[in-house]
């Protein structure tokens, strides 16, 4: 999926540390992060079609009551822990490290989370895509995920009629990764679109920036090899910076 060494275009690499833009709700603990504010000059918070990356705290025993969700595509990826589902729809879903969950909510989806008392801590990444227009079909997939490969990046959602397992109405691909320390590898790209990666645990080498847990880097105008200074567990977005977008969701504006 990258270009060879000598064809690889030389590439700008904007860095941000972990974000100070957070919800305290008590059980539910939210961190937003903004792929568009690492951009100088950039007038938007989200960048293309990828609106925020949350950080989601769950402790055992909360539920969040029933809400509405309205033209966004909401991504739940769980490495650890469960997260409980329910909908109007009568789906009871449980999420978890061989599942993903996106809910293409469209004009109107109506859902539910929670975790039980014997559930373990729960954190997780709740993703926000802005879809290519207004009142779009719902709908909600939930299906099993490829086990990891160490050092390889797993393919988790993308575009429709792509090779994802899972997709959100515009143009944006996800991948995830564990990298042991020491390892390197490219960042995921495509020509013409740019990538946005997420330190979820560890720390990396990104070209010449360094980057720990929680700290993200955005990759515009080519690709980037990165190196694990520690054991890593990464997630990146592969974005096409110019795709139309609504910018109406319920969060994911």
């Amino acid at each position: 999926m990258t270009d060879g060494p000598s064809a690889r275009p030389q590439s700008r690499i904007h860095t941000a540390p972990r974000t100070d833009v957070s919800q305290d709700q008590g059980g539910f603990r939210t961190h937003f992060n903004f792929p568009g504010r690492m951009v100088p000059a950039h007038d938007d918070h989200g960048y293309g079609p990828l609106a925020t990356v949350v950080e989601s705290f769950m402790d055992p025993g909360t539920h969040i009551p029933m809400h509405q969700h309205r033209d966004e595509e909401i991504i739940s990826w769980v490495p650890g822990g469960v997260m409980r589902h329910d909908d109007r729809r009568g789906n009871d879903l449980v999420t978890d490290s061989e599942h993903l969950l996106v809910m293409n909510a469209g004009r109107g989806f109506w859902h539910a989370e929670a975790t039980l008392a014997d559930d373990p801590p729960l954190r997780m990444l709740q993703i926000f895509v802005r879809p290519r227009r207004l009142g779009l079909d719902p709908g909600i997939q939930h299906e099993p995920i490829p086990d990891p490969v160490a050092g390889e990046w797993r393919h988790l959602f993308g575009p429709e009629d792509g090779d994802a397992p899972l997709f959100v109405r515009n143009a944006v691909d996800c991948y995830d990764c564990r990298l042991a320390a020491g390892e390197t590898t490219d960042l995921p790209s495509r020509p013409g679109w740019d990538t946005y990666c997420y330190v979820f645990e560890g720390a990396v080498e990104l070209g010449d920036e360094s980057l720990g847990h929680t700290e993200s880097a955005l990759v515009t105008d080519g690709t980037a090899t990165l190196t694990a200074s520690a054991d890593a567990t990464l997630v990146a977005f592969v974005i096409d910076p110019d795709a139309p977008v609504t910018r109406q969701g319920t969060i994911g504006r």
